[in-house]
């Protein structure tokens, strides 16, 4: 679905906490409104257990080498690496980038940057400050492309 982020593979406790803010209200994501209602924190921890074992399927989007390049550059420089470790899988909280949906990817920074990343760690918006939306393209760009 567009907009909506693959959970394949995506660190266990990233997701539980991620599901738990959402479950509680702490993080706003309309099409999940309701549907954690009432579930009990093990049943949360297993769903994040059968999301974080899956085996992600990146359906990238046509490349722009450009674009792509350019994006390369822009995640060294912001140092994306160092907690999303040097190949974007992640770990612990820190979600996995690579091969993500260019456009969740896109949408996800542009919140962060612009300060409207509710209940989420605040270091992302510093990292991204001062950055325009043609520098967010190029590093969504970029990682959408990883395996």
């Amino acid at each position: 679905m567009a907009g909506s982020p693959s959970l394949a593979g995506q660190p266990k406790v990233f997701l539980e906490n991620n599901l738990i803010m959402i479950r509680e209200g702490m993080r706003n994501i309309p099409v999940m409104r309701g549907q954690l209602d009432g579930l009990s924190d093990p049943q949360i921890i297993a769903l994040a257990k059968f999301y974080s074992a899956q085996v992600l399927k990146p359906v990238p989007g046509q490349r722009d080498e450009a674009l792509y390049e350019r994006g390369q550059l822009l995640s060294k420089q912001a140092l994306c690496g160092t907690c999303h470790l040097p190949d974007y899988v992640g770990r612990e909280q820190m979600p996995r980038l690579a091969g993500q949906r260019e456009d969740y990817l896109l949408h996800t920074m542009r919140q962060f940057r612009n300060n409207q990343a509710t209940g989420r760690d605040t270091i992302m918006a510093a990292s991204l400050y001062g950055m325009n939306d043609a520098d967010l393209q190029a590093i969504a760009q970029y990682l959408s492309q990883l395996k």
